[in-house]
Protein backbone atom coordinates (compact mmCIF):
# COMPACT_ATOMS: atom_id res chain seq x y z
CA UNK A 1 0.00 0.00 0.00
CA UNK A 2 0.96 3.26 -0.71
CA UNK A 3 -0.71 5.45 2.29
CA UNK A 4 1.27 9.04 2.60
CA UNK A 5 3.25 8.51 -0.30
CA UNK A 6 2.79 11.74 -2.38
CA UNK A 7 5.77 11.88 -4.26
CA UNK A 8 6.29 11.81 -8.07
CA UNK A 9 7.73 9.18 -9.78
CA UNK A 10 7.87 10.43 -12.98
CA UNK A 11 7.60 7.27 -14.31
CA UNK A 12 11.75 6.45 -13.77
CA UNK A 13 13.78 4.58 -11.26
CA UNK A 14 15.11 6.90 -8.48
CA UNK A 15 18.45 7.41 -9.74
CA UNK A 16 17.05 8.49 -13.34
CA UNK A 17 14.85 10.85 -11.45
CA UNK A 18 17.52 12.55 -9.10
CA UNK A 19 19.78 13.02 -12.71
CA UNK A 20 17.02 14.16 -14.86
CA UNK A 21 15.50 17.12 -11.97
CA UNK A 22 19.54 17.73 -11.24
CA UNK A 23 19.79 18.70 -14.77
CA UNK A 24 16.78 20.32 -15.27
CA UNK A 25 17.66 22.62 -12.04
CA UNK A 26 20.91 23.13 -13.79
CA UNK A 27 19.55 24.26 -17.32
CA UNK A 28 16.76 26.71 -14.89
CA UNK A 29 19.25 28.09 -13.07
CA UNK A 30 21.71 29.30 -16.20
CA UNK A 31 18.58 30.20 -18.94
CA UNK A 32 16.22 31.62 -15.88
CA UNK A 33 13.21 29.68 -17.45
CA UNK A 34 12.59 26.18 -19.30
CA UNK A 35 10.02 24.74 -21.17
CA UNK A 36 8.47 21.34 -20.14
CA UNK A 37 5.81 19.19 -19.14
CA UNK A 38 3.81 20.19 -16.09
CA UNK A 39 4.15 17.20 -14.18
CA UNK A 40 8.15 17.56 -14.21
CA UNK A 41 7.53 21.65 -13.68
CA UNK A 42 6.17 20.47 -10.31
CA UNK A 43 8.75 18.28 -9.45
CA UNK A 44 11.36 20.55 -10.27
CA UNK A 45 9.51 23.46 -7.94
CA UNK A 46 10.07 21.13 -5.09
CA UNK A 47 13.47 20.05 -5.96
CA UNK A 48 14.93 23.80 -6.53
CA UNK A 49 13.38 26.01 -4.35
CA UNK A 50 14.94 24.34 -1.53
CA UNK A 51 17.92 24.63 -3.20
CA UNK A 52 17.69 28.39 -3.78
CA UNK A 53 16.61 29.10 -0.01
CA UNK A 54 19.87 27.59 0.66
CA UNK A 55 21.84 29.89 -1.62
CA UNK A 56 20.77 32.96 0.30
CA UNK A 57 23.09 32.54 2.84
CA UNK A 58 26.63 31.99 1.19
CA UNK A 59 28.38 29.02 3.74
CA UNK A 60 30.48 26.50 2.36
CA UNK A 61 28.78 23.94 4.18
CA UNK A 62 25.17 25.44 2.27
CA UNK A 63 27.46 25.36 -0.97
CA UNK A 64 28.23 21.44 -0.87
CA UNK A 65 25.12 20.48 -0.07
CA UNK A 66 23.66 22.17 -3.40
CA UNK A 67 26.79 20.67 -4.78
CA UNK A 68 25.81 17.44 -3.89
CA UNK A 69 22.51 18.16 -5.25
CA UNK A 70 23.21 19.86 -8.53
CA UNK A 71 26.26 18.34 -9.41
CA UNK A 72 28.02 21.33 -11.80
CA UNK A 73 30.14 24.03 -10.10
CA UNK A 74 28.99 26.54 -12.74
CA UNK A 75 25.80 25.98 -11.45
CA UNK A 76 26.05 25.85 -7.83
CA UNK A 77 28.72 28.85 -8.50
CA UNK A 78 25.62 31.10 -11.05
CA UNK A 79 23.12 30.55 -8.09
CA UNK A 80 24.95 31.74 -5.41
CA UNK A 81 26.43 34.71 -6.83
CA UNK A 82 23.65 35.91 -8.81
CA UNK A 83 20.31 34.57 -7.81
CA UNK A 84 20.96 34.50 -4.72
CA UNK A 85 21.28 38.09 -4.57
CA UNK A 86 18.38 38.70 -6.64
CA UNK A 87 16.16 36.50 -4.37
CA UNK A 88 17.44 37.46 -1.19
CA UNK A 89 14.59 39.16 0.24
CA UNK A 90 11.97 36.97 -1.10
CA UNK A 91 10.95 35.09 1.92
CA UNK A 92 9.90 31.77 -0.67
CA UNK A 93 8.28 31.26 -3.69
CA UNK A 94 10.86 31.74 -6.05
CA UNK A 95 9.52 29.62 -9.69
CA UNK A 96 6.61 30.73 -11.48
CA UNK A 97 4.65 27.71 -13.46
CA UNK A 98 3.20 29.02 -16.55
CA UNK A 99 0.71 26.48 -18.25
CA UNK A 100 1.24 26.39 -22.05
CA UNK A 101 -1.53 24.08 -23.62
CA UNK A 102 -0.74 20.58 -25.27
CA UNK A 103 2.57 19.68 -26.85
CA UNK A 104 1.31 18.13 -30.49
CA UNK A 105 3.23 15.26 -30.63
CA UNK A 106 1.39 13.32 -27.42
CA UNK A 107 -0.37 16.07 -26.34
CA UNK A 108 0.92 16.29 -22.99
CA UNK A 109 0.34 19.29 -20.96
CA UNK A 110 3.10 21.54 -21.09
CA UNK A 111 4.21 24.48 -19.22
CA UNK A 112 7.12 26.75 -18.99
CA UNK A 113 8.80 27.25 -15.00
CA UNK A 114 10.59 30.42 -14.41
CA UNK A 115 12.66 31.77 -11.54
CA UNK A 116 9.91 34.67 -10.63
CA UNK A 117 12.71 37.51 -10.08
CA UNK A 118 14.10 37.68 -13.98
CA UNK A 119 11.19 37.74 -15.21
CA UNK A 120 10.27 41.68 -16.01
CA UNK A 121 7.37 41.80 -18.02
CA UNK A 122 5.66 40.06 -14.96
CA UNK A 123 7.21 42.78 -12.14
CA UNK A 124 6.19 45.84 -14.35
CA UNK A 125 3.20 46.81 -13.31
CA UNK A 126 3.13 45.68 -9.46
CA UNK A 127 4.28 47.80 -6.82
CA UNK A 128 5.30 46.76 -3.69
CA UNK A 129 3.54 45.11 -1.15
CA UNK A 130 2.56 45.58 2.35
CA UNK A 131 4.11 43.24 4.72
CA UNK A 132 2.25 43.39 8.07
CA UNK A 133 -0.94 41.86 7.48
CA UNK A 134 -3.88 42.32 10.43
CA UNK A 135 -7.60 40.84 10.77
CA UNK A 136 -9.95 43.49 12.41
CA UNK A 137 -12.67 40.63 13.36
CA UNK A 138 -13.26 41.13 16.90
CA UNK A 139 -10.61 44.26 17.32
CA UNK A 140 -11.47 47.64 17.10
CA UNK A 141 -11.82 50.40 14.47
CA UNK A 142 -9.05 52.05 13.55
CA UNK A 143 -8.45 55.09 15.68
CA UNK A 144 -9.84 58.45 13.66
CA UNK A 145 -6.93 60.66 12.27
CA UNK A 146 -6.41 63.35 15.44
CA UNK A 147 -4.25 66.41 14.31
CA UNK A 148 -0.97 66.42 17.33
CA UNK A 149 0.29 69.74 17.93
CA UNK A 150 3.70 70.39 17.70
CA UNK A 151 6.09 72.53 18.87
CA UNK A 152 7.24 73.06 14.99
CA UNK A 153 4.84 76.12 14.49
CA UNK A 154 5.98 77.66 17.67
CA UNK A 155 9.67 77.32 17.08
CA UNK A 156 9.06 78.89 13.59
CA UNK A 157 7.69 82.33 14.52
Amino acid sequence: MRHGKKFNHLGRKTAHRKAMLANMACSLIEHKRINTTVAKAKALKKFVEPLVTKSKEDTTHNRRIVFSKLRQKEAVTELFRDVATKVGDRPGGYTRIIKLGNRLGDNADMAMIELVDYNEIYNAGKKAKKTTRRSRRGGSKPAAAVPVETNASNEEE
